[in-house]
């Protein structure tokens, strides 16, 4: 059974949860500028993106981030905005409106409450959400397994952990040497566990990973936000306390 999402208690979902701050900002730009310029191909605009790269503050993409790798941003080149339109698009916040994404009465709605929303976004996100290159019947089978990953999470990052704690926990009998040394089975465990796992978590704004001085290369160390566990009731929740004290 899938852990409930349920938002209890007064928590700033848009300050601390990037996927719902850059969906709020992306409903509220369309809804003041007239909409979202599309290409012919139905991409968003170079104006949008560039917009979105300034203002989303999203960890790891911010507008230096990425134009230290491209000189001009495609949607394509902007993961978090990729993310942020299916969203929207498969929640009917905004709608294609000939060359334009438009707000609908529902994403106005949102953009009045998104604590009333996050929820919905949060459970969708988590559990369901295809990311590009997943599959469905991926995304399918690890349903069976979050309560694992959570559990395990919850109990881990109340202190901070890193990606290698994570998964010498999850693959005791993996090791996970340099990763010269490591196996092609290895990578795709660490890969999965990372961007299928920690990132959506991270996205979503329920952990948050510590980076100072590290190069893009380091992975750095998880902590739970307070978003954490004013979302998420987990049956670890006594033996979290239990280390803390």
């Amino acid at each position: 059974m899938l852990p409930e999402i349920k938002l209890m208690g007064d928590v700033d979902v848009t300050a601390r949860s990037p996927l719902l701050r850059g969906m709020a900002m992306t409903v509220s730009y369309a809804e003041t500028q007239g909409g979202i310029g599309l290409t012919a191909s139905g991409a968003i605009n170079r104006k949008f993106v560039h917009w979105a790269a300034v203002h989303f503050d999203w960890p790891g993409y911010t507008s230096d981030d990425l134009y230290s790798i491209n000189t001009v941003l495609n949607e394509a080149d902007m993961p978090p905005l990729l993310v942020v339109r299916d969203m929207l698009k498969h929640l009917r916040l905004l709608r294609r409106r000939k060359d334009v994404l438009v707000p609908t009465q529902r994403g106005r709605d949102f953009l009045a409450t998104p604590q009333a929303f996050f929820d919905l976004i949060a459970t969708d996100y988590l559990y369901a959400y295809i990311h590009y290159g997943q599959s469905q019947e991926a995304v399918r089978n690890r349903m069976r397994w979050w309560h694992v990953f959570l559990n395990l999470i919850n109990m881990k990052a109340e202190t901070g952990c890193s990606l290698d704690d994570l998964a010498s926990e999850l693959y005791p009998s993996e090791s996970y040497p340099e990763p010269a040394k490591m196996t092609v089975e290895t990578w795709a465990e660490r890969s999965a566990l990372r961007y299928d796992i920690i990132r959506p978590l991270c996205w979503l704004g329920l952990l948050h990973e510590e980076r100072e001085g590290l190069t893009i290369w380091q992975h750095g160390t998880y902590h739970k936000t307070p978003l954490w566990p004013a979302c998420l009731k987990l049956e670890s929740d006594m033996h979290s306390e239990f280390i803390l004290h």
